[in-house]
């Protein structure tokens, strides 16, 4: 079992579904604490956000909010499973879902980026 490292790392998004709010201009900083893992993240359509998650394995169970560029207050939860790249870079493949706006689902992918 890989012990992953979220501390002081930084991602971006590589893919999203349509119904989601991050784009390619989004950047989340990640803190790690043993089992408990945050994120800031803003930029793009995202004036503010928060993510917090407990690291199980190779899983972030995650509950995230936002503030976006039109003043829309979001609300989400999310399981993220986690790999390595060839390169040693973590990269996070989330079946997300909306807990506010209809509830809609998807699915995005994140890579580490520094």
């Amino acid at each position: 079992m890989i012990d992953f490292n979220f501390n002081n790392k930084k991602f971006a998004l590589i893919q999203n579904s349509d119904n989601g709010q991050v784009n390619t201009e989004t950047i989340f900083n990640y803190k790690q604490n043993d089992n408990l893992v945050t994120a800031d993240y803003f930029g793009g359509t995202i004036r503010y956000g928060k993510v917090i998650a407990e690291l199980k394995g190779d899983e972030l169970n995650m509950l995230y909010q936002c503030l976006t560029t039109d003043n829309q207050l979001k609300a989400g939860k999310a399981i993220a499973k986690i790999e390595l790249t060839e390169n040693n870079k973590i990269k996070l493949s989330l079946n997300w879902e909306w807990l506010t706006n209809g509830n809609d689902k998807g699915k995005s992918e994140y890579i580490e980026i520094g």
